[in-house]
């Protein structure tokens, strides 16, 4: 049985830097980072660590194969030549989804039903079967990506994309989501003793995120992947990984988080996910307008993802905000500051240029994060 196998963990635009380094942190030292993923090979073990660990990730895909296809039948023979059956089982359920850009091989559902044509064929001369497959046990969903012509071929380990932690049963009209949360606190340097602020939390993600950071404790522990079925990883792994999760976790690392919103209806959804999350009353939770904010302490971290003003009408009410944090915040020099926004005037409205910007997107919305670095 294989042991040895090339994995891609898929990124949002501009957080593949951080993945990689999420991936080097799990002990995958072989990584290669390309636009939207980080390519590596593992041991079969790093399939469910990746899914557990992996706070920043998209999806955990295992590459098959790579190959370059004009025609149809080259697509066909090509895929048939790969190893599926080191993959799939005779009883593996594979629906094919597909994508193609700038690709001569143009048409998606054509890829797809020869991608799936040729991965039966395969299966059923290794498995010696005359008739159909019976695709009744585990789940091995295909992809067939092409792009300039390069047919990538994949099988997506995860099953629901890793932002879906499990936890958030309730959320306000434009979420953050989890992964970008996790990544919005990675980007500070941030250490769970500090005290840290989010006071736009709206559905609580950010201090949830923060908290689940603050105690090591792995954001795939509350939720079900498509590998947990797959014979090629095997019952034992998962488990192991689980074991290791649940020792690393730190549940008595006391914690100073507080999320405030100007929404009390918000309050209440933060405060039930993080009741779902098994996070409890680790995190604080207030109704409060962010220009109330008056922290006892020197030093912490604020981070927060406040109205962009996208709408017609908002822009205003929101650069007025902005306005008012930064009066607030010029008050406390030794609290480091960080916002996520589309809106281009910020620095202006807040009334100082950041120490460093980052460019990130939060779904299409092309956004900044804004730093502002606490005096020590």
């Amino acid at each position: 049985m294989k042991q040895q196998v090339t994995l891609i963990a898929t990124a949002a635009m501009g957080l593949e830097g951080i993945v990689a380094q999420e991936v080097r942190a799990l002990g995958y030292q072989d990584t290669k980072v390309e636009n939207g993923r980080v390519i590596f090979s593992a041991d079969i073990s790093a399939i469910p660590r990746c899914n557990l660990w992996l706070r920043t990730a998209d999806r955990i895909k295992v590459l098959v194969g790579q190959f370059e296809a004009k025609t149809f039948d080259s697509l066909f023979e090509q895929t048939k030549a790969l190893p599926w059956e080191q993959y799939i089982p005779e009883d593996g359920e594979f629906p094919v989804i597909g994508k193609s850009v700038k690709s001569t091989l143009y048409s998606v559902s054509d890829c797809q039903a020869i991608v799936k044509k040729s991965v039966a064929e395969r299966l059923k001369q290794k498995y010696g079967i005359a008739s159909w497959l019976e695709e009744s046990g585990g789940f091995y969903r295909i992809e067939v990506a092409l792009h300039k012509d390069q047919v990538t071929l994949t099988l997506d380990a995860s099953g629901t994309g890793l932002h879906k932690r499990g936890y958030r049963i309730g959320q306000g009209e434009a979420p953050l989501k989890e992964t970008l949360a996790a990544a919005l606190v990675k980007l500070t340097n941030w250490k769970a003793d500090q005290p840290f602020v989010d006071p736009f939390c709206g559905s609580g993600t950010i201090p949830i995120e923060a908290a689940l950071i603050g105690q090591n404790i792995a954001p795939g522990f509350n939720r079900e992947f498509a590998s947990e079925s797959w014979e090629l990883v095997g019952h034992d792994r998962w488990e192991k990984a689980l074991e290791e999760a649940e020792d690393l976790a730190d549940y008595n690392q006391p914690l100073d988080i507080t999320g405030a919103d100007i929404d009390h209806r918000m309050i209440e959804v933060a405060k039930d996910n993080a009741m779902e999350a098994g996070l409890g009353d680790l995190v604080s939770w207030k109704q409060m307008q962010a220009k109330d904010f008056h922290p006892k302490q020197d030093s912490g971290y604020l981070v927060g993802n406040p109205p962009y003003g996208e709408r017609i009408g908002d822009k205003a009410e929101v650069e007025k905000m902005y306005s008012d944090l930064g009066k607030v915040m010029q008050q406390y020099p030794g609290w480091s500051v960080y916002i996520l926004t589309s809106n281009e005037r910020f620095e202006t409205v807040y009334g100082k240029k950041a120490t460093k910007k980052r460019k990130l997107f939060n779904g299409y919305i092309k956004t900044d994060y804004y730093q502002y670095f606490g005096s020590k």
